[in-house]
């Protein structure tokens, strides 16, 4: 369908392909008034569900999602999480699956996970851990989770180590990403969301990035549904397309971590906390990889230019003083020597050949890798 006659009726349907657990996409405005359409097939038995959901998001949105439930019969247990990082941790996933088990869940019960990132991820460990494993749904009610991580069945929580080096791969049975939730999200986090549409063009796909950069991005975030739902489909269309070759990030799933090493070293050091939200620090991320890859002559410096240019009129930050850096390159270093992608203690890193075009490099030394910490971008 067009992206500019965008209804609940009709929402954008892309599909997973994996086989027995295979699974849509939707795409649409209005769908929490009608989530009950799309949930009471799922249903095993009983018709309940157990909505998680945290401190922001619920008053928000909970409301809509009981109501469209409730029409189709489904009866509604609520669990809400306190907002932020510090609830996608051992104490939050301990203190989660208590609750559910307080509420007597079983097999045939299925968790919704209404809200960001973290809600997604940590009701997804929940789900892929209780009762050795129960079925969700992701409802992403961010721009960051809509196009990026309610898809594609990765789950888990932060350590002191680093950020997800616990959790399991378990695929949600649905995802429905309700338009009508960007609305409500502030600008700092509808920034930072954009910052994986941007990801997803820079790993893949050089149209597209200069679609957002020609004035598509700047549209997006000023509010145009129609180039919102276009941004949306392309980003769940790509990872949709990686997840179903690659489930397990055996080989080209890994494109997908474009600008994770560097970011998630930076998240590591600020303490998972607001002064770095996840989106942001893939976008210094993003912008230190390009780096990388002109230093190691893969890549035009052009090429980084034009994503620094990009993300500084989208106001996203692109170095780390926005966080409240410079930090030790040593330290951000012994942070990436812990990313899931390193191997045998050897740095690996998604790098850029181009603006569309991204290749996986094993064992980069670390005298390759220090002057980019070091240096203002």
């Amino acid at each position: 369908m067009s992206v500019d006659t965008l209804t609940a009726a009709d929402p954008i349907r892309l599909e997973v392909a994996l086989g027995e657990r295979a699974y849509p996409i939707l795409i649409g405005a209005g769908l929490l008034e009608r989530a009950g359409e799309w949930i009471a097939p799922l249903l095993k038995g009983r018709r309940r569900v157990v909505v998680i959901t945290d401190t922001n998001v619920g008053p928000l949105h909970l409301p809509r999602l009981t109501a469209g439930l409730a029409a189709a019969g489904v009866s509604v247990d609520t669990v809400t999480v306190p907002a932020g990082e510090g609830s996608k941790s051992w104490a939050g996933i301990a203190d989660l699956v208590d609750r559910l088990l307080d509420l007597r869940v079983d097999r045939g019960t299925l968790l919704l996970a209404l809200g960001g990132g973290v809600i997604g991820d940590l009701v997804g460990f929940a789900a892929a851990i209780t009762m050795r494993g129960v079925d969700f749904v992701q409802i992403p009610t961010t721009l960051l989770a809509q196009v990026d991580s309610s898809v594609g069945g990765k789950t888990g929580i932060n350590t002191k180590a680093g950020k997800n080096l616990v959790g399991s791969f378990h695929q949600p049975r649905l995802v429905l990403a309700d338009m009508d939730c960007i609305a409500t999200l502030p600008p700092r986090q509808l920034r930072a969301g954009y910052a994986e549409i941007v990801k997803h063009t820079v790993l893949g796909d050089a149209a597209m990035f200069a679609w957002l950069e020609a004035g598509g991005g700047a549209a997006l975030l000023a509010g145009d549904r129609a180039a919102l739902a276009k941004a949306v489909r392309h980003s769940c269309e790509t990872k949709a397309t990686i997840v179903a070759a690659d489930e397990r990030e055996g080989g080209q799933r890994a494109l997908l971590n474009l600008g994770h090493t560097f970011g998630h070293a930076l998240e590591a050091e600020t303490g998972f906390s607001d002064t770095l939200l996840h989106g942001e620090a893939v976008a210094i991320g993003m912008v230190q990889a390009l780096d990388l890859s002109v230093r190691l002559g893969l890549c035009p410096a052009a090429d980084k230019a034009r994503l620094v240019a990009h993300l500084v009129a989208c106001g996203l930050p692109v170095d780390q003083q926005a966080c409240g850096g410079p930090f030790d390159p040593a330290t951000l270093v012994a942070h990436m020597r812990l990313d899931k992608k390193a191997k045998a203690g050897e740095l690996t890193f998604v790098l850029c050949t181009g603006l569309g075009s991204a290749i996986v490099r094993d064992g980069v030394p670390e005298s390759d890798v220090l002057p980019v910490l070091s240096e203002a971008h």
